[in-house]
């Protein structure tokens, strides 16, 4: 099977079946009232080879609130309607219902699933998705999922009623693959101490196969091993040319799938680290009191129980970079060249500050508001092309390609931009204006989540000019994946050849949710305090 070669039809459907609930979680030993997935957290394992459709049955068993469930960076170009957001690709999923989800495994390697219903998956409704597919570079072992996420002891909606107020949240701590500890003196919350970090095992000499996802709702990652170098291989979906790093840095939603060699000996134990800093010396909002997640790597003859004694060779200047890195270092093993003249070119400019009632993100002088009941891809398909302001529809018609270039006019906050339905080229970043230099113009980086800097304090802009074909009828979201801050609005639609989808089939089951949510918000209010998403 060739790493560039087309998808092959496997034939196979991989079921699965999932249900979202409250329950009473203490990943890092202080408990709160989390969501789970299937009554973990993380959520299980979903995975498939490339090529294969996957079923997942979905049962909301939330009491009072609605949910879903979307595939991250799975382009859906068979399936838009299964693409899992409320107030886009369709109704949420009401309390005590069931929806079933059919999509391929269009892409090979590593992502995740997470609610996309307001802050849902901030309180835990997420898990991993691994692709299997051609190697595209020599190692022994995949480890599989290391999951990264910021966590938070509130609840998620407590947290989201807090950012509409103009009260920025602030994570507590930061999990690798669940687990981590937290001083109990530091909370007023029931806490039990020394709650457990998790651990892999390393043999001299072999080569470590690492998927890291950066789930977070919020802190740009900073990833190291003491001791150690990685070998990256893949940045979201996308197999590119390795590189060698010391540090991999990762936004919300970003994975980077990479290669370690074992260079320690029999005995030794190394910390894995995973930093945040702090607003004043990362890139992420933090209480400062436990930034940097921890794990163990323990080799052959260690003790599990070791407690590492190395030391963190990560920068106070590489913790304090919010971008990703070089554009000149991830070009593709399989070339894309994008449209050197794209048929629709855009600019979008993000700002934040009030509307009088609560504080908010607008692009382009516009912030986002779903709405539950009335999808916008439905009413595509019922030939509605007029939308109310509020949810943001960019409509490019039949454009052949589309281009856009993103400011930020925000001094104190990246923004990991994430695009449905795509992998998009990334063209060019910097400040000011774009002098229309495209880096690696046969081969430009790919994939589907961009950190966009911060902009400069004296009100220059930060920008990214991204590009992708317009060959994927359907709405796809275009949003920063900051979980708080596309709750405030920072959100549009992207509408693609709606011609397409008018005249195109859609399955009896594709809004299906729709008239058992009626049905609920008839008698019940939805306590919809943010955007939705």
């Amino acid at each position: 099977m060739s790493s560039c070669g087309k998808m092959p039809n496997t034939g196979v459907t991989r079921k699965y079946t999932m249900d979202v609930s409250y329950q009473v979680i203490a990943p890092d030993g202080v408990t709160k009232n989390g969501l789970v997935v299937n009554g973990g957290f993380p959520g299980p394992l979903i995975e498939a080879n490339w090529g294969d459709w996957i079923e997942v049955s979905v049962t909301n068993n939330l009491p009072d609130e609605g949910t879903s469930l979307h595939w991250h960076g799975l382009l859906q170009a068979d399936t838009p309607w299964f693409d899992g957001v409320p107030a886009v690709s369709q109704c949420p999923i009401a309390p005590g219902q069931t929806k079933v989800y059919k999509f391929r495994a269009d892409h090979y390697g590593t992502t995740w699933y997470h609610s996309h219903y307001s802050g849902q998956y901030a309180g835990g409704a997420l898990g991993p998705i691994v692709i299997h597919g051609p190697k595209t570079a020599e190692y022994d072992e995949d480890i599989g999922p290391v999951i990264l996420s910021d966590w938070y002891h509130k609840d998620y909606f407590s947290i989201t009623q807090d950012t509409m107020a103009g009260r920025i949240p602030s994570s507590d701590n930061n999990l690798i693959n669940g687990k981590m500890n937290y001083p109990c003196a530091n909370t007023t919350f029931a806490c039990t101490p020394n709650a457990g970090v998790s651990k892999f095992h390393f043999k001299a000499g072999k080569k470590y196969r690492l998927r890291l996802i950066n789930t977070s709702a919020e802190g740009i990652q900073k990833f190291t091993i003491d001791g150690h170098t990685f070998t990256v291989i893949a940045n979201d979906f996308i197999p590119i040319n390795p590189y060698t790093t010391d540090v991999i840095t990762l936004g919300v939603g970003q994975r980077s799938d990479v290669i370690v060699e074992a260079v320690g000996n029999d005995g030794d134990s190394f910390w894995m680290r995973a930093n945040l800093g702090t607003f004043t010396t990362g890139c992420s909002l933090t209480t400062g009191v436990s930034p940097e997640g921890l794990a163990v790597v323990y080799y052959d003859s260690a003790s599990p129980n070791t407690v590492p004694t190395t030391k963190s060779s990560l920068t106070a200047a590489a913790l304090a970079d919010c971008g990703n890195d070089p554009l000149e270092t991830t070009t593709a093993l399989c070339a894309v060249t994008p449209d050197p003249v794209p048929a629709t070119t855009q600019q979008i400019d993000i700002t934040f500050g009030s509307n009088g009632t609560n504080f908010i993100w607008f692009m382009n002088n516009q912030t986002y508001r779903g709405n539950y009941n009335h999808p916008v891809l439905q009413q595509v398909k019922q030939g509605n092309l007029t939308f109310e302001d509020e949810w943001n529809v960019y409509n490019m018609g039949t454009a052949s390609s589309i281009r856009l270039v993103f400011k930020n006019f925000f001094a104190f906050g990246a923004h990991p931009m994430h695009l449905h339905g795509h992998d998009f080229h990334v063209l060019a970043e910097g400040f000011g204006d774009w002098d229309g230099t495209v880096v690696n113009p046969s081969n430009t980086q790919m994939r589907d989540v961009q950190l966009l800097r911060p902009g400069k304090r004296d009100g220059t802009p930060s920008y990214i000019v991204m590009q992708w074909t317009n060959d994927n009828s359907g709405v796809w979201p275009l949003h920063c994946h900051i979980a708080w801050h596309v709750s405030a609005g920072l959100y549009v639609n992207i509408l693609e050849r709606p011609d397409d989808i008018q005249k195109r089939h859609f399955p009896a089951s594709s809004f299906e949710t729709c008239a058992a949510w009626d049905a609920w918000t008839s008698s019940n209010v939805p306590n919809q305090i943010d955007s939705g998403l």
